[in-house]
This record gives C-alpha cells, sequence and structure tokens, in this order.
C-alpha cells in the first residue's frame, strides 16, 4: 500500500469501557450518534471501523482513519461532536491498565499535554481554545 497520497494520516482509537451497571445503557445509546455523524461523511474522514474489545466487561469501540488532524479537528469542534468531547474526555481516564498503558508510562493529560495538538508537537500558537478548559475537567 502507498500511503504517500496522505502525507498526514491520522489514525484514532476512540472507546468506552463500562465501570458500572449503569454504563451499559450509555454505550448503548452511542451506536445511533456514531451511525449518524459517519454516514454524514464529514469532510476528511477516509474510514470508520466499529471494534468490539471485550465483552466482560463490555468494552466497545472505533478506529478511524483522517486525512489529516485538521479535519479531523474541524470536525471534533462542530456540533453535535463538540458537545460529546466536552462531555467525556477521550484519553485514559477512570481506566484500569489496559491498550497503551499496559506497556507504556501514563502520563495525565495536564499542563501542556492537554492539547492534542502539543501532544503531536504541533506549534502551540496554531490551536484554536480547548473544548472545555484543563481545570473544569479535573474538577468533575
Amino acid at each position: 500500500m502507498d500511503l504517500s497520497s496522505y502525507p498526514d494520516l491520522v489514525v484514532i482509537y476512540l472507546g468506552m469501557r463500562v465501570n458500572s451497571p449503569r454504563g451499559v445503557k450509555t454505550l448503548i445509546s452511542f451506536g445511533p450518534k456514531i451511525r449518524q455523524s459517519v454516514q454524514a461523511q464529514p469532510d476528511g474522514l477516509l474510514l470508520h471501523e466499529n471494534l468490539l474489545f471485550s465483552l466482560i466487561p463490555p468494552h466497545a469501540g472505533m478506529r478511524q482513519y483522517w486525512r489529516d488532524f485538521d479535519s479531523l479537528e474541524r470536525w471534533a469542534r462542530s456540533l453535535p461532536h463538540q458537545r460529546w468531547w466536552q462531555q467525556i474526555e477521550s484519553v485514559y481516564i477512570d481506566m484500569p491498565r489496559t491498550g497503551l498503558a499496559k506497556f507504556a508510562p501514563v502520563t495525565p493529560a495536564r499542563g501542556s499535554l492537554f492539547s492534542a495538538r502539543r501532544r503531536l508537537g504541533m506549534r502551540e500558537g496554531s490551536e484554536p481554545p480547548p473544548g472545555i478548559a484543563e481545570e473544569e475537567l479535573y474538577r468533575r
């Protein structure tokens, strides 16, 4: 496969692990919202794949391939996705050691690591304001 057509390709994994019975309802409620979002064919989304990480405990997710980070960020900051982003932080929060955390050190997404752009080493001045303030997220 020649990836030279996609020099800025971004692959993201998103998921939710159910930690309580109430979480099953939340997990199921995401299905139609995600399906609608993908069917809207956002600019820059090349492929969306649903994943099942485990049945017990329920842990489902998705893998998405985006043309570039700007396309992904533009989509994430538009409604209704912006609200989802503000309500659910998509880094390892309230998660047991799973995935990358099983073999790599876990560093809290605080300070300069709070921004996806800065975690990727992009220029600080080019980023829009966060979807949710760091102080507000960690106050919850």
